[in-house]
């Protein structure tokens, strides 16, 4: 609890000078698709947040959030926090555009150091409008036992501040 307490007070302290949330999204863990022959868990269900602080020019700062279903169907959890770069794709009526970032999370998973948190970054890319989007994350083989796969959300805005 302690060590939750110490992130969340330095993820405030690095976008310090942002007084409130641009948008509140909720997230739907959904599918992986897992680079091998073994029989996994694809469908990784599970809720979480997206915490969208004011833009700085193109770039989104944001904290996330998230509890899913693993693919040995174990619950992992990760938070964590990261900047997005957002490309408007043209048609203005609708929002569109892509998202391309980073970002760096605390993550539980009963494979990986006995449940113990860990710490990781990834990269991500998100393709949406205003008010949903598909995120989409590439997990490579970092150990020996370790399998590579890319990984799927759908973000839904609930609350623009």
């Amino acid at each position: 609890m302690r060590f939750k307490l110490i992130l969340i007070l330095s993820i405030l302290l690095i976008f310090g000078n942002t007084a409130t949330a641009e948008e509140l999204h909720i997230i739907v863990s959904g599918k992986a698709n897992h680079y091998t022959d073994q029989k996994l868990n694809e469908d990784n269900s599970g809720w979480g947040f997206e915490y969208d602080f004011d833009k700085r020019g193109n770039w989104i700062p944001f904290i996330t959030g998230a509890s899913f279903l693993d693919s040995n169907k174990q619950t992992s959890k990760y938070l964590g926090a990261g900047a997005k770069r957002r490309y408007r794709l043209g048609w203005s009526f609708s929002d569109f555009h892509l998202d391309a970032g980073v970002f760096a999370f605390l993550m539980r998973r009963h494979d990986i150091k006995n449940n113990d948190p860990y710490l990781a970054a990834l990269p991500f890319i998100s393709l949406g409008n205003s008010w949903a989007a598909i995120n989409m994350t590439y997990v490579p083989k970092i150990g020996p036992n370790s399998i590579a796969f890319t990984y799927y959300q759908i973000s839904f805005k609930l609350v623009a501040f």
